[in-house]
């Protein structure tokens, strides 16, 4: 394994990481804000099977719906296409064919383009369930959550283009100056004024680490969590 990414696996992705310590205790709030999750139908905007099947939680039925290529063998109790939920055909398609319990999304929204991307997304969530989890990481937290740099998100666009062909902890480094403008262009983190905006009905959660908010979770639930 790459130096680069041994080190960022022990921040983010590794068993035992901060990043893994983080994961568990968000499924265990999400368990505690819908206790009656093994019985509900959810469609996840944005997620992957593999979340799914390392999580310690297992809803009735997870329908995907993502932009990128999901795995051709996938367990009944998971379905999965790819498509763009801001369209809104699309998002009226699935709630004709729905009958979903919950949306659930994990750190998606920042993607999609911009705040009238954001506010078709946000439609798509108030037509597919009645109940919803959509959570995002904090603008303002120190440390930008996809590329682990303390301060990246603060940055001129063009330095973090600059930055992220050479900074050790990115995912994937991008091979050409083109990439990595795609790969920092197209992510918005959001503030907490900008989740009440488009939420102004749900509760919004925060999840903190050493007093800090690092995400942003906007819930709609059945009970108190």
């Amino acid at each position: 394994m790459a130096p680069s990414r041994a080190l960022r696996n022990k921040f983010v992705d590794a068993p035992g990481s901060l990043g893994e310590r983080m994961r568990v205790a968000r499924w265990e709030r999400f368990r505690r804000c819908f206790p009656g999750i093994e019985g509900m139908r959810v469609v996840d905007l944005g997620g992957t099977a593999d979340m799914w099947l390392r999580a310690p939680v297992r809803a009735k039925h997870v329908h995907l719906i993502n932009l990128e290529a999901h795995p051709a063998d996938l367990p009944d109790w998971i379905t999965a296409e790819n498509a763009d939920v801001t369209d809104p055909e699309i998002a009226a398609e699935l709630s004709a064919q729905g009958g979903y319990d919950l949306v659930f999304s994990n750190s998606t929204i920042e993607h999609v383009g911009g705040h009238s991307q954001r506010q078709k997304f946000v439609a798509a969530v108030e037509q597919l369930a009645p109940l919803h989890w959509i959570q995002t990481p904090y603008r303002y937290f120190p440390v930008e959550p996809h590329f682990v740099a303390p301060g990246f998100q603060f940055l001129p666009l063009a330095a973090r283009a600059r930055l992220v062909r050479r900074w050790p902890l990115v995912h994937s480094r991008p091979d050409s100056p083109e990439s990595a403008m795609n790969a920092v262009i197209n992510i918005e983190l959001l503030t907490r004024t900008e989740m009440r905006y488009l939420f102004p009905r749900s509760v919004l959660l925060s999840e903190r680490v050493l007093g800090a908010p690092k995400s942003l979770i906007a819930v709609r639930t059945e009970t108190t969590c």
